[in-house]
């Protein structure tokens, strides 16, 4: 029984999909205090560059995702560091958040 090549690649299509749904989640809650009657600037800005970093994050993952249909998968060269840099944004963005 040989394995199946697409397997693989349908997998980490897949983890991108989730990992694209759990960045959704981490933009909408850094997002939230935006949205308090006493907002201030500094937390309508937050939620603007969350929102930007999910809009780059949504629209990478969408670009790997289509290059993983392919066959043979295109191999992602600048899709992951950008990604992971981006995540790493939101993740501060966060703790700004907790911050405010």
């Amino acid at each position: 029984m040989s394995p199946d090549p697409g397997a693989s690649a349908e997998r980490t299509r897949l983890a991108w999909r989730r990992t694209g749904l759990s960045a959704t989640a981490a933009a909408l809650l850094a997002a939230r205090p935006a949205f308090r009657p006493e907002a201030g600037v500094l937390a309508v800005l937050v939620a603007a560059l969350a929102m930007a970093a999910w809009v780059i994050m949504i629209a990478l993952a969408y670009r790997r995702s289509a290059a993983l249909r392919r066959l043979p998968p295109v191999p992602a060269r600048r899709a992951i560091p950008a990604y992971a840099l981006i995540t790493a944004a939101l993740a501060a963005l966060g703790g700004l958040v907790v911050l405010l």
